[in-house]
């Protein structure tokens, strides 16, 4: 499967960005799509996943509030709705996909990774 992140830009802190994930090559509504982030320095690191038919959803703690994620299996995209930024959301946002159930949120549960789209909020 073919992932391409998009929406990444510069915000101010208390602001709104809108992620997508377009996926293409492989039956989207049988994969698990998830965001992770990966700031300067840090390792990569689990934001939210969705379950194949949007009914189940997982966060990280320190996302939960501000993010939703949310998919529409007919256009094949995922979206990431990030409110109330703070300077320590700024990463690159990785979407990725895998088609083996939701486990604890590691990289290495996922097989397939878009490019990552930067963001990057202002104090």
């Amino acid at each position: 499967v073919q992932l391409q992140a998009s929406g990444g830009g510069l915000v101010q802190a208390g602001g709104s960005l809108r992620l997508s994930c377009a996926a293409s090559g492989r039956t989207f509504s049988n994969l698990l799509i998830g965001w992770f982030r990966q700031a300067p320095g840090k390792e990569r690191e689990f934001v939210a996943a969705i379950s194949r038919s949007g009914g189940s959803t997982w966060y990280a703690d320190l996302v939960k509030g501000r993010f939703t994620i949310s998919r529409d299996n007919a256009k094949n995209t995922v979206v990431l709705q990030m409110n109330v930024l703070k300077p320590e959301d700024t990463a690159v946002y990785y979407c990725a996909a895998d088609p083996k159930s939701f486990g604890a949120g590691r990289p290495t549960d996922f097989g397939s990774w878009g490019q990552g789209t930067l963001v990057t909020v202002s104090s």
